[in-house]
């Protein structure tokens, strides 16, 4: 259609998502609706609705040149996936694209990228506390354990060392002014190896979004959501999102009964999902051609079953919590 054509963006592993879920028909959520990619693909695949949801105003803006083609099949809820269970139930399917969308990126003035200068801000939503405030507030312990829990960076403790001492002369206020203070905390990258700021950047990202609490929300919200027979489809672009995806619906499935040292294990009467696969659904070597940024992409998939929704604790899948906040 039309529609597909006006838009540079690729949704990541499209092709993948409507194989694993065809045929593709019913209601459906998109709870991470961007650049509308997997919105337009399932309604082109033969979705009779699709409720957009994104908690970014500006992905609304932006899909007015095409939105009308879609009359009302297209519907557009401005919110957070973790409450998709308050906008819609009974649904055919649910997919999520986790992390930050390609037009977040590509605009400076939004604050996620360290590859342009902006200001540091990085809210999805437009709202509440900024990158800037968190880094110029921050104890020096409590930023370290950000950069180190949501990225994993070993050296987290000398970059949390090195902003609170820059902050003492100057509030850190642009995204290059912060990658450039990163930067010189770490050796020089290897070729192929990506930028030094990479990991503290998603840190914040993740804590001013608060998106592993969102995703663990989502996740439960998509078990209540669904009908039986009902679709998850999620695509991660990190290793701790994966697991957790991973280890929520191996739980759920009835599959995930080890104890381990999260929580002890898990009582549960019925599965509420089964696994598509027990493997994450990879790019394939076109779709690393046709779209670079599907390199570390992940999809897992399942399907709801007719066991009612039940309840289960964040720490038993491993979720990282920071200290003294509650998810």
């Amino acid at each position: 259609m039309a529609a597909n054509q006006t838009s540079p963006h690729i949704p990541v592993l499209l092709r993948s998502i409507l194989k694993a879920v065809a045929p593709v028909q019913g209601i459906w959520l998109d709870g991470t609706f961007g650049a509308g990619g997997y919105t337009r693909g399932l309604l082109d695949a033969g979705a009779e609705r699709v409720i957009a949801v994104d908690r970014d105003p500006l992905a609304f803006e932006m899909a007015q040149p095409w939105a009308d083609e879609y009359g009302d099949r297209l519907v557009m809820q401005q919110g957070v996936f973790s409450k998709m269970d308050e906008y819609a139930q009974n649904l055919d399917g649910v997919v999520l694209d986790l992390g930050v969308s390609s037009m977040q990126l590509d605009l400076a003035e939004r604050g996620f990228s360290f590859m342009r200068d902006g200001p540091l801000d990085m809210r999805m939503s437009q709202d509440g506390p900024s990158a800037a405030d968190l880094v110029n507030e921050a104890t020096e312990e409590e930023l370290a354990n950000i950069i180190f829990l949501y990225g994993e960076e070993r050296a987290s403790r000398r970059i949390a060392k090195k902003i609170v001492l820059a902050r003492a002369d100057a509030p850190i206020t642009r995204t290059l002014e912060l990658a450039k203070l990163v930067e010189s905390c770490l050796p020089r990258p290897k070729p192929n190896q990506s930028h030094p700021a990479t990991r503290t950047f998603q840190a914040l990202r993740i804590a001013v979004n608060d998106e592993y609490g969102e995703l663990w929300g989502g996740l439960m919200a998509a078990e209540r959501a669904l009908k039986p027979g009902g679709q998850l489809a999620v695509v991660t672009f990190h290793s701790v999102e994966d697991r957790m995806v991973k280890r929520f619906l191996t739980a759920r499935a009835g599959a995930g009964g080890n104890a381990n040292r999260f929580a002890p294990q898990a009582v549960q009467d019925a599965p509420q999902f089964t696994l598509k696969s027990r493997k994450a659904i990879g790019p394939d070597e076109q779709e690393l051609e046709e779209n670079p940024r599907s390199r570390s992409a992940k999809l897992r998939v399942a399907t709801r079953t007719d066991a009612p929704a039940g309840s289960i604790e964040a720490k038993a899948i491993g979720m990282p919590m920071m200290k003294g906040k509650k998810k």
